[in-house]
């Protein structure tokens, strides 16, 4: 969590611009990553059967609850972002409002925080689906190997 506090002293120093580029780049990550919840349902969707199976369904179910969880929250972001966007008129008005000003730097410090948390956790949540699905897959190899013997 200190490397977060450095971040924040960082901040302070971003110009308009700067601010405005790393907003864009956030709304952009989390659209790929809306795209990509896509993809999750429908890879859990074709490998349902074998979601079910009851050595399998709870670890399952965990990761469906955290897929949604995150898309859930995923969209929120978007939304934040998008606000947050629209608010950097405060900055670029040519009107001294120095506790608007303020109040706007503050908030991008706490999305720095937010998103950069989020995506953390969205990598491992997509470690998770990735090592469940080729769990997935090596048995189902290792059930037709020994189908063939």
């Amino acid at each position: 969590m200190n490397t977060h506090h450095a971040n924040i002293r960082y901040v302070e120093w971003l110009s308009t611009d700067d601010m405005y580029k790393a907003s864009q780049e956030w709304l952009s990550e989390l659209r790929f990553i809306k795209d990509e919840h896509l993809f999750f349902d429908d890879l859990i969707k074709s490998f349902t059967l074998q979601l079910i199976k009851p050595g399998q369904f709870s670890k399952s179910k965990k990761i469906i609850d955290v897929i949604d969880t995150s898309q859930k929250r995923n969209n929120l972001l978007i939304e934040a972002v998008k606000t947050h966007l629209n608010e950097l008129q405060i900055m670029v008005d040519g009107i001294d409002q120095p506790k608007e000003e303020e109040a706007y730097k503050e908030e991008h410090r706490n999305l720095i925080i937010i998103i950069n948390n989020y995506f953390k956790e969205y990598r491992m949540l997509k470690t998770q689906v990735f090592s469940l699905i080729k769990g997935i897959k090596r048995s189902e190899k290792q059930e037709r190997l020994i189908d063939r013997e």
